[in-house]
């Protein structure tokens, strides 16, 4: 591993202390792109206005006009945590602005797929409903809308996906990555272009008299939602994002949540008064995941709808007991993958430019999770593949990849498609995400194919591991207030949570667990308590380190202890 530090323009860094900003946090915003103390500011009013996302004026006078017939309406869900809270704001927002009849339906990812497909489309008209809106899919749902609208449905397509080819010829389209849409946060997670399309739906009720600036209905009570789908899909905290996260984690913080969201942060063993995007990410967003992976996505979906504190307990412990079990089936498949990868290659020489993995045995629920922590590994764009459970498509094979950085892995999957027509049945995603199902007979030619994409596309400079640090930490901020101070900010993709660099003392270090390394460091001078999760080599008696921190708390007293994320190579 290569450890690099970032760059904090020193005059910057100078230009934001004097507008108050700490000056850790100072350096770390400068070093991050931040240019002035105004990109910090979270207020509402600085969100960017839903009069520049495309479609959004057009969707707010189709769900008015749907409103003021009293027509019906339902959602098209997506399975994992963006489309599950995408959905629960959808519903929540739609029956504050005056929306009587409003229902949703989730596909199963076993036996339906991803996004809006023809069998969707009727299943939601066999439901009575006139209008369709899909969240956190249809972009790419070209078939399904069309069927929908034979099926006489209104269709609302709200995506942030990016788009292929052929656009869906829905009724109306929002989605601030299709073309011409000058929205500045092309980043905006599903959850987010629903939360949108509400503003806009709420100013448009406002111009029919529904009501006035005063009694509107306060849609600032979705935001908790919005912040955990945002930071759960990993999308990249520009600006705009990191306010409406911001915005949640402060109602989170002072109890103003839906009963789900609470429970959440109990079964999670997390403390909602001090609320952090960490907790989004590592605890309350795997836990809705789990539902989709495993599950049924309305298990998560009907925890963030409910307002019950007693069901939402009910389901809450209902989804962490799915969660655990998704942690050991990950763990299984994990080693095994492992095991697959390392007979690929000889161990002393570097590993291929990309990896694809299969195995017969693995759970379609849980390859994104291991193909994240293949790339963690080996530094590689990396697909895991499992077989199929779906009706009629047991020969067929679903991956899921994740990336890194240099290689836009949906853009790699549509040049393989280009290459060998037909061996890509679908596929869609992001950069650093991307999705898609093969025939089985398929898989070595993928295999090849992503590869040959990956050697043209990644010097070496690329595939050498890097770790972007915030070099040595200063002692005078070796405190526990400091800790908070960084805890209680907005960090994510995007916008990296700190995590310092610099040679330590190794005093003593042990194995705990048989697979944490337990470690007593000096720092400059003083000793403090380190851990290396999952890592059992032994280090040097000086090391450099990559680091984050944390306030330990023994007995009632709190410490800063040093959580190691890396060891800079010796050459």
């Amino acid at each position: 591993m290569k450890i690099i530090v970032r760059d904090a323009p020193p005059r910057t860094t100078w230009a934001l202390e004097q507008a108050g900003i700490h000056p850790l946090l100072a350096r770390l915003y400068a070093a991050r792109g931040v240019r002035s103390a105004d990109e910090l500011d979270d207020a509402l009013a600085r969100l960017l206005p839903p009069s520049q996302l495309l479609g959004a004026h057009e969707a707010a006078t189709l769900l008015a006009d749907a409103i003021a017939t009293n027509g019906k309406i339902c959602f098209v869900a997506d399975y994992d945590c963006d489309g599950a809270t995408a959905c629960a704001v959808g519903m929540r927002g739609l029956h504050l602005l005056g929306a009587t009849q409003v229902d949703y339906v989730v596909p199963d990812r076993v036996v339906d797929g991803y996004g809006l497909t023809p069998p969707i489309a009727e299943r939601v008209a066999a439901r009575g409903a006139q209008v369709l809106i899909t969240v956190d899919n249809g972009i790419a749902s070209v078939e399904g809308v069309a069927r929908a609208r034979a099926l006489g449905l209104k269709v609302l397509v709200t995506d942030h996906h990016l788009p292929g080819a052929a656009l869906p010829a829905a009724d109306v389209l929002v989605n601030p990555n299709q073309p011409g849409c000058t929205f500045e946060s092309k980043a905006a997670a599903g959850v987010g272009v629903m939360f949108y399309v509400l503003l806009a739906l709420r100013a448009e009720l406002r111009t029919r008299a529904a009501f006035s600036q005063a009694t509107q209905p306060k849609l600032d009570n979705l935001l908790p939602l919005v912040a955990l789908g945002t930071v759960a899909d990993v999308v990249r905290l520009d600006a705009n994002n990191r306010r409406l996260v911001a915005q949640g984690l402060k109602r989170i913080r002072t109890g103003h949540m839906p009963p789900g969201l609470r429970a959440l942060f109990t079964v999670a063993g997390r403390d909602s008064r001090k609320a952090s995007t960490f907790d989004f990410g590592f605890a309350l967003g795997p836990r809705l995941n789990a539902a989709g992976r495993l599950a049924d996505m309305t298990l998560g979906i009907e925890l963030l709808l409910t307002d019950d504190d007693a069901r939402a307990d009910e389901l809450a412990r209902t989804l962490d007991g799915i969660n655990r079990e998704r942690r050991e089936i990950e763990g299984g498949m994990r080693e095994q993958a492992m095991q697959i990868v390392e007979g690929l290659f000889d161990p002393e020489q570097p590993p291929p430019s990309a990896l694809s993995v299969f195995d017969p045995d693995f759970h379609e629920g849980v390859v994104g999770i291991v193909a994240a922590r293949l790339k963690d590994r080996l530094h590689r764009p990396s697909f895991v593949f499992a077989a199929s459970s779906a009706p009629g498509h047991e020969h067929e094979l679903k991956g899921s990849g994740r990336s890194i950085a240099g290689f836009h892995l949906r853009d790699a999957l549509d040049l393989v498609a280009k290459r060998h027509p037909g061996v890509l049945l679908r596929f869609g995603g992001h950069a650093m995400a991307a999705g898609c199902t093969i025939a089985e007979e398929h898989f070595d030619t993928f295999d090849q194919a992503l590869q040959q994409v990956a050697t043209e596309w990644l010097d070496q400079a690329a595939l050498t591991h890097q770790l972007e640090t915030d070099g040595p930490l200063p002692p005078e901020y070796r405190r526990t207030d400091v800790v908070d101070t960084l805890h209680a900010a907005v960090w994510g993709q995007g916008f990296a949570p700190p995590v310092f660099s610099e040679e330590l003392e190794v005093i003593s270090q042990r194995l705990v667990g048989e697979k944490h390394l337990a470690l007593k460091l000096r720092h400059q001078g003083q000793p403090i308590d380190g851990i290396w999760f999952g890592h059992t080599e032994s280090l040097p008696p000086r090391a450099h380190l990559a680091f984050r921190l944390e306030a330990d708390e023994w007995q009632g007293v709190r410490r800063v202890r040093l959580l190691v994320e890396g060891h800079a190579d010796a050459s």
